[in-house]
């Protein structure tokens, strides 16, 4: 893979290409952890899943009612059979007596000899007798074994986070303890010297550093393992020192800042300094044309801008699927939802733009409305909080009528 920095000026690439070198940089990491199924929410899965045994276990009951044997019901109804005992869940190696039926209870086991299960609801029962008007279908209200899955079965791919669903699943099927990734070794620093902390004092020309928290928050997934290395002035030793030791220790470094043209824009050239990659560097995305993919080390360095909405803009499109597939997450790429726009667009083309939108009520045919906030939105974090996700106006797009399809990043 080229390095962007070796000869001029580096080439505009479109997002997708970017994000297309992130993911290819973004090797998942190998070691494993074995933990307890408690332990385990939110981790990612370093192998498949599979089951000891089938789902269900064996036959059992969809609902209470009486499991009895067609066979039973000679002739045309109604037919009437004596109650010879009772299935609970639990239960097991019950036999259904030959002209009898058993009271069953939803989830026990189907007894030997019986081909279905009367509710209880279609049945009339006088002291130990029911009595039944309708011939029951064979197999009806009877869960079978392995229906759900085989003995042996894939129940969870590799690359799956662990979640209320995948729990489930995995402890159905006697899943004590899991092997998952490792977590994901992530260094953050903020560069600027202008840059102070929530509860600091400001001076003339000082701001908070709302970067360090945007993306704080956005690394807490449990698969994450975050070192917030604050924030960092605009100082080249300072800074490649930074990098350095972010890198010696992380899987992925993230800096905000530092990224353009200016005089204090030190980033690019300090990671090729210190003997990394810039594999790309300047992407045709808005807000956020300077973000700088490359590597150092056996670290992958996604560089932000300094902008906290153009921050975050591209480190939901960029930096967070570098990060989901450097955690072995499967299909870490962006997953888009299809909205119409509410009123017309007009843009000059040439970059993809992810425009922060908020979503009106479904129209006749059941897709929901994105209507885009003010263009000028790349320093108006309050204007982003306001939103639901980013509209994705395409780069060669330059007018849209009201009611054009696009691409919603929800959040």
């Amino acid at each position: 893979m080229k390095d962007c920095t070796t000869s001029g000026p580096a080439p505009v690439i479109s997002w997708q290409e970017a994000q297309a070198i992130g993911l290819t940089l973004a090797k998942a990491v190998t070691a494993v952890d074995s933990l307890p199924l408690t332990q385990a929410t939110g981790r990612v899965l370093a192998r498949p899943a599979i089951s000891p045994l089938p789902l269900p276990p064996f036959d059992n009951s969809a609902m209470d009612g009486y499991a009895l044997r067609l066979a039973d019901l000679a002739g045309t109804g109604p037919w009437h059979l004596s109650v010879a005992g009772r299935v609970t869940a639990g239960d097991a190696g019950m036999h259904l007596p030959q002209g009898a039926c058993l009271r069953i209870l939803t989830g026990a086991a189907v007894p030997s000899g019986a081909d279905c299960i009367v509710m209880q609801e279609h049945v009339q029962r006088d002291g130990d007798r029911i009595t039944l008007l309708e011939r029951p279908r064979l197999g009806v209200n009877i869960r079978k074994q392995a229906e759900d899955l085989p003995q042996g079965g894939e129940v969870l791919p590799l690359g799956r986070v662990i979640a209320a669903r995948e729990a489930g699943v995995l402890a159905a099927t006697g899943a004590a303890n899991v092997a998952v990734f490792r977590q994901v070794r992530v260094a953050l620093f903020c560069t600027g010297s202008e840059l102070r902390d929530p509860g600091e004092a400001l001076a003339p020309g000082q701001i908070w550093n709302a970067n360090r928290y945007l993306l704080n928050a956005a690394l807490q997934d449990p698969w994450v393992e975050l070192r917030d290395m604050g924030g960092i002035p605009d100082d080249p030793a300072q800074l490649a020192a930074a990098l350095i030791a972010a890198a010696g220790w992380a899987d992925l470094v993230i800096s905000t800042g530092g990224m353009a043209d200016g005089d204090e824009d030190h980033m690019p050239r300090l990671l090729r300094a210190a003997g990394g990659k810039v594999d790309a560097l300047r992407i045709a995305i808005k807000p956020g044309k300077p973000v700088e993919l490359g590597r150092l080390g056996d670290a992958i360095y996604v560089g932000l801008p300094g902008n906290p909405v153009a921050a975050f803009v591209t480190w939901t499109c960029l930096g967070a699927p570098v990060l989901r597939a450097r955690a072995g997450i499967a299909a870490p790429g962006l997953r888009f939802s299809t909205v119409r726009l509410d009123a017309e667009l007009s843009r000059r083309p040439g970059r993809a733009e992810f425009r922060p939108a908020t979503l009106l009520p479904p129209g006749a045919d059941g897709l929901a409305r994105a209507q885009l906030m003010t263009p000028t939105f790349a320093a108006r974090i309050a204007l982003l909080a306001r939103a639901n996700g980013l509209a994705m106006i395409p780069a060669d797009a330059d007018y849209m009528p009201a009611g054009h399809l696009i691409d919603f990043l929800p959040f």
